[in-house]
């Protein structure tokens, strides 16, 4: 079962031992790719050949965090402008509907990119965000910023997932985890970028229209780089075109690379790649146990309560006299410089050691947001204890919880299942974050900080057993190791 995969699967070792009988059979029916594997030389491929390639995708991941932070500052002059200041409801709906169209080019991301591939998606992906920054740079009411902003989130949904499987697969295995990590530094860059584009909107009439048009030349960039990328090659030797595949491993590794890569790519096929993957599939196929842990990981980055922290965390600031667009950057450059950190560490320590102190971490940060909202602590001592938590609590997201799930799970997953089982796992993160976002301000007023900070608190603990009990590491390894020593058992 899982948990007999989940101890063996660090070493991907043949020897046995009372821990790893249930895997033997499945490791020795394999046992040609690890010998290869051992038996290649120890030298790494330049990762200078794939890094302008992850750095045209990341792109997507700045567009991200720019579109959902673009409207936070200019929301009061856009009100005013078109005609809705002092409308609660629909200021709410100028922010959270991006969600609702992510939700949609989320729930569709992996079939578009398995059916007309990474590099299209990505194009796929600008084309909504292009057109929705243009409409409500130039619209004059509300119904026009709202059509504009549910097209931004139709690509916000469909970029994410596409840019984690395409880093993934296109990035040697010795520094994917850093490439990983890259994806969540560029979402942060994007949410700075937004914070500052929009200092002048107080000041200069009508340059919350500046703040959109602006967002357009990223969009463009990825969309026309993405022509002199690499296609990933796994997606090309699925599509039966190996004679690219291997054209394009030799774009990405070097030559005396691309041979080894590609006998990995033959030993680890069962000849169903190119099988259509239903829905039920991965809710009770095979790898439905894989996808279970995938959703419940994004699942319970959520339920920490980060969005909310993100969302709301000018209140706190606030309270302790620290005016809010002070406080936005303060938190936007400790997720970055905390997603920096994560870059050269993802690689070191590895993701479940990241993953599991993370969410500690957090937790640790919770229980002293709540002490910090209790009557106990002096009134000063309160304010800063609650500050210092919440960076905190945002400083240990953005080492481990913030950047690893997305990585993880596309090194998880089966080559055959990649795209839409990230695809589902990733709409498990949009509605939760919904929810969360939708919920939070009622929770507080009803619960009261204590209680609710507990009951964040409360999930980071589950979080950090979770990770203990059933996530593996991946470190160092093939795509085609990892999926060989998770095989479910035919």
């Amino acid at each position: 079962m899982w948990g007999h995969h989940r101890e063996n699967s660090f070493m991907y070792k043949r020897t046995p031992s009372r821990d790893n009988s249930n895997m033997e059979g499945d490791v020795e029916e394999n046992s040609d790719l690890l010998d290869i594997s051992m038996d290649k030389e120890t030298s790494n491929p330049s990762w200078k050949l794939s890094l302008p390639h992850v750095l045209v995708a990341t792109i997507t991941s700045f567009l991200f965090g720019y579109h959902l932070g673009v409207v936070n500052e200019p929301l009061e002059s856009i009100s005013v402008d078109l005609g809705f200041n002092g409308n609660t409801l629909a200021e709410g709906l100028v922010v959270s509907i991006c969600l609702g169209g992510a939700l949609f080019g989320c729930l569709f991301s992996g079939w578009i990119a398995d059916a007309v591939g990474r590099r299209r998606a990505f194009q796929l992906c600008a084309l909504p965000m292009i057109i929705g920054a243009s409409m409500s740079a130039a619209t004059n009411n509300l119904f026009g910023m709202l059509v504009g902003r549910l097209f931004v989130g139709t690509g916000l949904g469909l970029g994410p997932p596409v840019a984690a499987l395409y880093v993934t697969e296109v990035s040697p295995a010795f520094v994917r985890g850093t490439y990983g990590a890259l994806i969540q530094i560029a979402t942060c860059v994007g949410i700075l970028g937004s914070l500052f584009i929009g200092i002048p909107v107080k000041e200069i009439s009508g340059w919350w229209r500046v703040c959109f048009w602006v967002s357009i030349i990223p969009a463009a960039i990825l969309a026309l780089a993405m022509v002199f990328c690499a296609e990933s090659p796994h997606w090309l030797y699925k599509q039966g075109r190996t004679a690219e595949a291997e054209a394009e491993f030799e774009r990405l590794l070097g030559v005396s690379e691309a041979k080894f890569a590609m006998s990995q790519l033959s030993k680890v096929d069962r000849g169903d790649d190119t099988d259509t993957v239903k829905f039920s599939e991965l809710l009770h196929g095979h790898h439905s146990k894989v996808v279970f842990i995938g959703s419940t990981l994004f699942a319970l980055q959520q339920l920490s309560g980060i969005n909310a922290v993100f969302y709301f965390s000018s209140t706190v600031f606030k309270s302790a006299g620290v005016p809010s667009d002070f406080a936005n950057v303060c938190i936007g450059i400790v997720n970055l410089t905390g997603s920096i950190i994560s870059t050269g560490l993802m690689d070191k320590l590895g993701r479940k050691v990241l993953l599991f102190w993370s969410f500690f971490g957090m937790a640790i940060s919770m229980i002293l947001q709540a002490a910090g909202a209790s009557s106990v602590l002096p009134n000063v001592g309160a304010l800063y204890l609650s500050v210092g938590s919440m960076l905190l609590f945002v400083f240990t997201f953005a080492l481990g919880a913030g950047p690893v799930p997305g990585l993880l799970l596309t090194e998880i997953f089966p080559s055959r299942i990649r795209a839409k089982a990230m695809a589902f796992c990733m709409s498990v993160h949009w509605v939760i974050n919904f929810f969360v976002g939708l919920f939070f301000l009622r929770l507080l007023e009803k619960l009261g900080p204590q209680l609710l900070y507990s009951m964040f608190a409360t999930f980071c603990i589950m979080a950090v057993v979770f990770v203990k009990r059933n996530v593996v590491e991946t470190k160092g390894k093939s795509l085609q190791e990892i999926e060989i020593a998770l095989l479910p058992q035919e």
